[in-house]
């Protein structure tokens, strides 16, 4: 009996105190970082403002929310004391501290931590560039899709040219009723085919008018193949020192590309206290050349500019890889662990916050609020920079198509000129006699045999 005087009021004291806790106005500290908590007018938006909104709705208490002073998440120092929101968490200036803080042992000491809301570990952040081994395709990649399909068209176009001012032509093909014209459309496409290559083929046109056509491929083909080429070379060599990465063995074993973290974060203290080899020569190198970056931005700044590799959390690699799409992360993920809400030591709602996190994983809530706020802008993948755009070969395309249009007014007035000095011998109207030539040039078929063969076929 008297044991249960003693406890009764301290059972009572306590639920009181748990009530209190709960229901009055809790302060909570936080950091600006994309997606958990951003920046939208005067309010706050994010993963962890939407996570805090849900688990206050299921534990019933009120906050305001605070940003970090020191825009720190919370490091030891030599003497012991803590800096950014586990900080201030431990000198009673928050009672709550919600963003994607990584749960370890020194913070699980100075604050408590409750149930991971997300788990995630570490990744290798790279360009797209470092990180894929070359295609069967990459042939195909000094020029872009947009130049090839007009280099296509161009040769259908030129080819056709030939094969018009071929037929209209009388210096090409001068007796239309008896002589079986050369250059057929399939003729004319085998002709463009070797001249692009550089092969000569067959019988050249004798006309003025096809070798403007001729000269004019002639000249864009030359240019064509010194881009083409010179392009090659470029990729090839950017592909002989292209540097293949898939893990981190793949990057301790190499000295082409700079890596990298976070400066005092808890991915360069696992990297610091491992015994495994591969990770120890990483974190030598890493603390020789002291490349390590203040802050996440910087870190896909410098990766985005090219050599170099971003070491850090996979759940923020992957952000960064959905808002860039020339960045790609490592399939590689490495200790694996949470992130938690800190709370103050022997804090009386810590149980009822870890369990508001399982119930809110358990219903989905938490795998939701991941795609909402993790959702990729990435629709395709971007043509390679190193593609050659088809507005860079445009001078050559208008060199072309001047060449096309010429080559076919001199057919139509060659055949002008022909038409005349018939018509003046046979005494007829020079736009009959012309009329009569382009009929007989333009037929299909009946053009090429001889005139005797058409009178059999009339009679």
């Amino acid at each position: 009996m008297l044991l249960g005087f003693f406890l009764l009021p301290s059972v009572f004291f306590l639920d009181i105190g748990v009530c209190m806790a709960v229901q009055s106005e809790l302060r909570i500290t936080t950091i600006k970082q994309e997606p958990y908590t951003m920046t939208k007018g005067s309010q706050l938006e994010g993963f962890c403002m939407d996570l805090l909104s849900e688990v206050a709705k299921k534990l019933s208490f009120k906050y305001k929310v605070q940003l970090v002073k020191d825009g720190s998440y919370g490091r030891q120092d030599e003497n012991g004391n803590w800096n950014g929101m586990i900080g201030e968490v431990v000198r009673k200036e928050a009672d709550l501290a919600i963003a994607p803080l990584t749960l370890t042992a020194a913070r699980e000491k100075a604050v408590g931590m409750t149930k991971p809301f997300m788990q995630t570990g570490i990744s290798i952040l790279l360009r797209k560039d470092i990180s894929e081994e070359a295609g069967f395709f990459d042939f195909l990649t000094p020029f872009s899709l947009e130049t090839w399909i007009g280099v296509l068209l161009a040769y259908v176009a030129t080819a056709a040219c030939i094969f018009v001012t071929a037929r209209l032509s009388p210096c090409e093909w001068s007796q239309a009723q008896s002589e079986k014209n050369r250059f057929s459309f399939l003729y004319s496409l085998w002709y463009t085919a070797g001249a692009l290559t550089l092969q000569g083929v067959g019988h050249h046109p004798r006309a003025p008018s096809g070798r403007v056509i001729c000269s004019s491929w002639w000249l864009f083909s030359v240019v064509l193949l010194a881009c083409y080429f010179s392009n090659l070379s470029s990729s090839k060599t950017s592909e002989s020192s292209r540097l293949t990465v898939k893990g981190f063995e793949d990057l301790a074993n190499q000295n082409m590309i700079e890596y990298g973290c976070l400066a005092g974060s808890s991915t360069l203290a696992f990297f610091k206290n491992s015994n495994n080899p591969v990770y120890r020569r990483i974190y030598e190198h890493m603390e020789r050349t002291k490349s390590f970056v203040s802050s996440m931005d910087e870190g896909v700044r410098r990766v985005k500019e090219g050599n170099y590799a971003f070491i850090g959390e996979s759940v923020s690699l992957d952000l960064a890889v959905a808002r860039h799409c020339e960045l790609v992360r490592a399939h590689e993920v490495v200790g694996m662990r949470g992130y938690s809400i800190a709370t103050a030591l022997g804090s009386p709602i810590i149980k009822n916050l870890s369990v508001a996190i399982l119930q809110l994983s358990e219903a989905g809530e938490l795998a939701y609020l991941r795609s909402k706020w993790w959702a990729s802008s990435c629709f395709a993948d971007k043509v390679k920079p190193s593609a050659l755009q088809s507005h860079s070969l445009k001078g050559m395309f208008l060199v072309l198509s001047l060449g096309l249009g010429l080559g076919m007014l001199l057919a139509v007035l060659e055949l002008t000129f022909q038409s005349r000095k018939r018509a003046a011998e046979q005494q007829k109207s020079c736009c009959a006699v012309l009329n009569e030539e382009l009929s007989l040039r333009l037929r299909n078929g009946r053009a090429n045999k001889p005139q005797e063969n058409v009178e059999k076929e009339k009679a």
